[in-house]
């Protein structure tokens, strides 16, 4: 079960069509580095974005867990888990949890996509 308000997911959403809609966002869809952090890298020419910022600002005010089902929502609206291994998502985002999730979250050009379909999944949707 969804246990984060969302509202806040819509706001995300919203966030992230307008950013990933901008002209100047380019994401590879490889990463260029092996290491973990490509998509700090990668985003660091963003850091004036003020809908980057906003996006980061509201993912960091969330609590670890909270931003842990965001990251499980991605997941599930992408179809790597189903809504019966929903505690699964949730236990492997956990797992993986860092202080970069906000970055690890928009590096995702299809990030509002997948976290609307993961929405519906749970029976919910934006106004």
């Amino acid at each position: 079960m969804l246990e984060i308000n969302s509202e806040t997911v819509c706001r995300l959403i919203a966030l992230a069509h307008e950013f990933h809609g901008q002209e100047a966002v380019v994401i590879p869809e490889v990463p260029d580095s092996p290491s973990g952090d490509w998509a700090v890298q990668m985003l660091a020419d963003h850091t004036g974005d003020t809908t980057f910022q906003e996006f980061k600002s509201i993912i960091d005010d969330l609590d670890p867990d909270q931003q842990q089902q965001i990251v499980a929502l991605l997941w599930l609206g992408r179809g790597d888990y189903s809504l019966e291994e929903w505690d699964d998502a949730l236990q492997e985002a956990a797992d993986a949890w860092n202080e970069a999730t906000a970055e690890y979250l928009i590096a995702h050009p299809l990030l509002a996509d997948f976290l609307d379909e993961g929405l519906h999944i749970h029976d919910l949707e934006c106004d």
